[in-house]
């Protein structure tokens, strides 16, 4: 299947599934205000309702499935969705973003129903800081996900840390450290001023520079890896002196727009072509009001074919560049939450 292309000739390649917007931490990059507005229980899309999109996907060309939340464990039964996903033709990799406080008791079991890789939130190594900055007393929950899902067989496991000056930057070697030597490959991911980030500013922005410098100190000269294997991955992969290789995801200071092939289907079944949009497209309503699946694939194929958006290069640009929906919008318009959106 040849994927259908966007005004600027990237492909419909991946997809974020968000199965909820629920989440059990409250991290403060994300999630840092008290309260918020859940989405209705009735209008999450049905785990036959995702499979049937993700069909469609599918034959679009979006061959590689994300499924993240909020927190997608707190999704009950997710081993079900994950075997229907796994059946689904054209479909060749189920990843599943997590952050791990309830995976050790079913990361086999996700493996066995189709999960092909695991990605796992790790900000900091020190329990006192989650309690502090994810208000969270769980860090020996999140270290035993790892550990299980590195047991459950998977081919691949990826530990992400978001980067927040004054928070973690100190950690950047030692969860470095950590990861490799587990043999996973450690992430870095720069604050970025998106959804709930109402809290964000550039100051508190670690970049790719300073984090590639902190490891250079410790791994050697630093080599950027080619990425002959997945030219759309969010990742650019470093490859020290010693052997160490480590993926940055620069969306702040260097983004990746002109790459990007995926889209991200909220619970409630909007199809967002780009993080920082305003607005999705609304497959839940046709869905259920009898759409047939080319009439639903006529409207992805259709709105990625006009998808001409660059949303992180645009707010590059942005001059006194502040927190981009500020919490009043988006308290009128929860879809705005990165917790919603599927990060």
């Amino acid at each position: 299947m040849i994927a259908v292309k966007d005004q600027w000739q990237r492909p419909f390649g991946s997809v974020r599934i968000s199965v909820t917007d629920r989440c059990n931490l409250r991290c403060n990059y994300c999630m840092p205000e008290a309260e918020y507005q859940w989405l209705p229980r009735e209008s999450l899309l049905t785990f036959e309702e995702i499979t049937r999109l993700t069909a469609i996907f599918a034959q679009l060309g979006a061959d590689k499935i994300r499924l993240t939340g909020g927190e997608p464990l707190l999704r009950r039964n997710l081993e079900q969705l994950v075997t229907l996903l796994h059946g689904v033709a054209g479909v060749r990799e189920i990843a599943l973003t997590t952050n791990a406080l309830l995976l050790a008791p079913v990361a086999a079991m996700l493996h066995q129903a189709g999960v092909t890789r695991f990605t796992i939130s790790l900000d900091t190594l020190r329990a006192e800081r989650m309690a502090t900055f994810a208000r969270s007393n769980r860090h020996a929950d999140v270290l035993a996900g790892i550990a299980a899902a590195l047991a459950s067989g998977a081919g691949r496991v990826k530990l992400n840390s978001v980067i927040v000056r004054g928070y973690n930057d100190d950690e950047i070697v030692t969860l470095t450290d950590f990861a490799l030597a587990r043999g996973i490959e450690p992430r870095f991911i720069e604050y970025m001023d998106v959804g709930g980030a109402t809290r964000w500013s550039m100051q508190q922005v670690v970049s790719r520079d300073e984090i590639i410098a902190a490891l250079v100190a410790r791994h050697g000269a630093a080599t950027p890896v080619a990425r002959d294997d997945d030219p759309h991955a969010p990742a650019e992969r470093i490859r020290f002196a010693d052997g160490a290789v480590v993926g940055i995801i620069a969306s702040t200071t260097a983004p990746f727009c002109r790459d990007c092939d995926r889209a991200r289907l909220t619970a409630d079944g909007s199809l967002l072509l780009c993080l920082y949009a305003d607005s999705g497209l609304d497959l839940r309503t046709p869905l259920r009001a009898g759409a047939t699946d080319a009439d639903l694939a006529q409207l992805v194929r259709s709105a990625w074919q006009q998808r001409s958006d660059r949303g992180a290069e645009v707010r590059r640009g942005v001059a006194d560049r502040g927190v981009l929906v500020p919490l009043t919008g988006l308290r009128a318009d929860p879809r705005r939450e990165m917790h919603v959106r599927g990060g």
